[in-house]
């Protein structure tokens, strides 16, 4: 296999929940905060630069860049973004939400959406592989 192809068989395929509206997860990570100008651009090129880490290194991205908050949900650490996310069968990564950094713990509200998400996933994934 040369070299190319081996790189397309590693990178995973990335969607954003729900729906697969990949920008609007990039676009989502500074809605809650006002963001101008080049701050705006720093973030994005934060989130972006992460995004494709995660679809070059796939399960194998650990910290710092990748931490595992249990129970299958997973959180990209940039140095002022978190995105959250999920590994799926077939080799397939979904994001979940993203937000920007203002403190280190997660807010309690977010984390109950997030494995609300998860678990939606998990439900459609279980209806597709059933009997």
């Amino acid at each position: 296999m040369d070299e190319p192809a081996r790189r397309r068989a590693r990178s995973a395929w990335i969607r954003a929940w729900p729906s697969g509206q990949s920008r609007r997860a990039l676009a989502r990570v500074g809605s809650k905060t006002r963001l101008t100008g080049d701050n705006y651009k720093v973030i994005i090129s934060e989130a972006a630069a992460l995004l494709l880490q995660l679809r070059a290194r796939g399960n194998t991205l650990r910290e710092p860049r990748s931490k595992a908050l249990g129970e299958g949900l997973y959180e990209l650490r940039g140095q002022q973004v978190r995105i959250f996310y999920m590994f799926r069968p077939g080799r397939r990564i979904t994001l979940l939400d993203g937000m920007v950094k203002k403190q280190d713990r997660i807010p309690a509200d977010l984390m109950a959406r997030l494995r609300r998400f998860q678990q939606e996933i998990e439900a459609l994934d279980a209806r597709r592989h059933a009997p």
